[in-house]
């Protein structure tokens, strides 16, 4: 319904925060409503949940925070009651990486996430993430990380060798020497 609501934090709860936005206060959960401050202005990556007894609405500071959302809730057994504290306590990159290296203790330390949803979690996401990828290209070229990514290799690996590779060769001798590397 909404992508983002840009306003002013005018109240700080424990779980939500409220923002006003052309005089109106929109109820915001959040991970960690204490990363705000009072009537300063932020724009909030949202998510709108509706259920047949429940309208709300889920707030990011950051977007990939919100992707990484949008992808826990989709597994399941994980709704945003449980998908909301892992982004409070866990980093994005943090959680991608435990996926990716199917990290069950990792994943156990949030609330409420056993080692049956964990698992659940694994299943459902593994290889299916792109955050990994997404931190991992901020600098290099998203090119040669997907070039090296649809040849089967893993995101980890590929995540090692990317910073290793100059990005003003062109991309056949980036990916010519992103093979030479990943094959020692």
């Amino acid at each position: 319904m909404y992508g983002y609501i840009k306003g002013i934090i005018k109240d700080i709860e424990s779980n939500y925060i409220i923002i006003d936005n052309n005089d109106i206060g929109y109820i915001i959960y959040v991970p960690n409503p204490y990363y705000y401050k009072l009537d300063e202005v932020y724009t909030i990556y949202t998510h709108t949940q509706i259920r047949e007894d429940e309208y709300s609405l889920y707030g990011f500071a950051k977007q990939d925070e919100l992707k990484l959302f949008l992808k826990l809730i989709q597994v399941k057994g994980v709704g945003p009651k449980m998908a909301l504290p892992m982004l409070a306590t866990g980093s994005v990159e943090g959680i991608y990486d435990a996926i990716e290296r199917e990290n069950i203790l990792y994943l156990k330390k949030f609330p409420k996430i056993g080692e049956k949803v964990a698992r659940q979690i694994i299943l459902d996401l593994k290889g299916k993430v792109n955050g990994a990828q997404m931190s991992l290209v901020t600098n290099h070229n998203n090119e040669l990380v997907d070039a090296l990514l649809a040849l089967g290799y893993k995101q980890a690996d590929v995540k090692k060798v990317v910073t290793n590779i100059n990005s003003s060769l062109t991309i056949e001798d980036q990916i010519k020497e992103a093979l030479k590397l990943l094959l020692k």
